[in-house]
């Protein structure tokens, strides 16, 4: 077969496989620019066009025209919580038991101390070792705080780990994907071995929530963490998310004692008595522009199920890696080819990782690097369709063939790469 009657076959399939797909019509619920393929999502989503609106709205009328009033008209004091729900939807966490707030890295914090509150006496933590970074100083950081001695043991011998340090383990906090490679691992068999010895589970869901079916409590985990502005959309620095399960928060005791996490913030007492529920794990004042954003953000996921968002998601990663094969693209994957083992990411390898993504961004298409030879590609699957799979894949294959990332310009780095 011709590399055009290749070509043309596979789009075709891919155009077929975007009329059947259960997201079929989502990505024009996006602002995109024309001619980019967007394949960063899982750095940072793209625009919902349902945001601009609220935005302007919340800036011109809610603040602008109602000004402080608007805390109680327009709901802003519920917002934390109102939209943790929202979020709690998607990860398969009950009302009541998600509270949007603050930065991922703070909440892990909060977890971590909390979790060591929870489990007195005991002074283990296992974490994995290739954690995003901040996983990593955090937990550190706060291990040292509440005395806990961290071990970083590798998802893959997580479960085995546990029963070696069996009743002075504390928490066991691990990402559900690997930020890097894409993979996803067994949280629920990690979280069920914690259990046998008392101990507690956190689970970092940054590169899940939003394309992955979590289910917090039917996982059984204790605690969880993740960002509002990969999959979920909520823009640029938009406030994270933490999940206590509800048969712990009445003696949940996270460290960060603010204001409006006070059982009765507007009395203005000198002493700190927690509120009540999941609201006791929120400290100051909120980024109200960044938190109405992301809840204009997340009606994108309206009338869709979990379920059918990751159906489509592994088709389309699947797509990808299919048309790889087909354009006879040799590097080697990251990822894992089975869908059960793989987040909503295909990361490849190549030893100027770099320089070949800048190529493909020239190019309009755009991914990410991560050290030391990933190309990390996310698969947003609300606006990354089977036909933008496809012909990514014959991007990757035109920029090798043709050498264009051995571009001098292509091996320049700016700050943020």
């Amino acid at each position: 077969m011709t590399t055009v009657h290749t070509h043309d076959a596979l789009i075709a399939g891919a155009q077929q496989a975007d009329d059947t797909s259960p997201l079929r019509g989502t990505r024009e619920l996006f602002s995109l620019p024309e001619g980019v393929i967007y394949l960063d999502g899982n750095s940072l989503g793209a625009l919902p066009r349902a945001v601009p609106p609220v935005v302007d709205a919340v800036m011109h009328r809610q603040w602008g025209e109602r000004l402080i009033r608007s805390w109680n008209e327009a709901d802003w004091w519920g917002a934390q919580t109102r939209v943790g729900d929202r979020v709690g939807r998607l990860v398969g966490a009950a009302p009541g038991q998600v509270v949007v707030t603050d930065s991922t890295s703070v909440n892990l914090f909060k977890a971590v101390i909390g979790a060591a509150r929870l489990r007195p006496g005991r002074t283990v933590v296992l974490t994995d070792p290739d954690s995003f970074p901040t996983d990593l100083y955090m937990t550190e950081s706060a291990a040292s705080l509440a005395g806990l001695e961290v071990r970083r043991v590798h998802p893959r011998d997580a479960v085995t780990a546990v029963a070696e340090v069996g009743d002075a383990l504390a928490l066991v906090s691990y990402s559900s994907i690997d930020y890097r490679t894409g993979e996803l691992w067994d949280l629920r068999a990690i979280t069920a071995a914690a259990h046998d010895v008392g101990a507690l589970a956190c689970w970092d869901l940054c590169h899940s929530a939003g394309v992955v079916e979590v289910d917090l409590d039917a996982g059984g985990a204790d605690l969880a963490v993740g960002c509002g502005y990969k999959y979920l959309n909520g823009g640029p620095g938009a406030p994270a998310f933490l999940y206590v399960a509800s048969r712990h928060q009445d003696d949940f005791d996270q460290p960060l004692t603010g204001w409006q996490g006070h059982a009765h913030p507007f009395a203005m007492r000198p002493d700190y008595e927690p509120a009540p529920g999941i609201t006791r794990a929120r400290v100051g004042t909120p980024p109200l522009l960044s938190l109405l954003a992301l809840e204009a953000a997340l009606t994108a996921y309206d009338g869709l199920s979990p379920a059918d968002v990751r159906a489509a998601s592994l088709s389309v990663t699947g797509a990808f890696i299919d048309a790889l094969d087909a354009l006879g693209v040799d590097l080697p994957l990251a990822t894992p080819r089975e869908p059960e083992r793989r987040g909503s990411q295909v990361s490849l390898r190549h030893p100027q990782a770099f320089a070949v993504v800048q190529a493909l961004i020239v190019r309009g298409f755009i991914g990410d690097f991560r050290e030391p030879d990933i190309i990390r590609l996310g698969f947003a699957p609300l606006y990354v369709t089977h036909v933008d799979a496809v012909r990514a894949a014959m991007h990757v294959k035109e920029v090798l063939d043709g050498h264009e990332f051995e571009r001098p310009e292509f091996a320049e780095r700016g700050a943020v790469t």
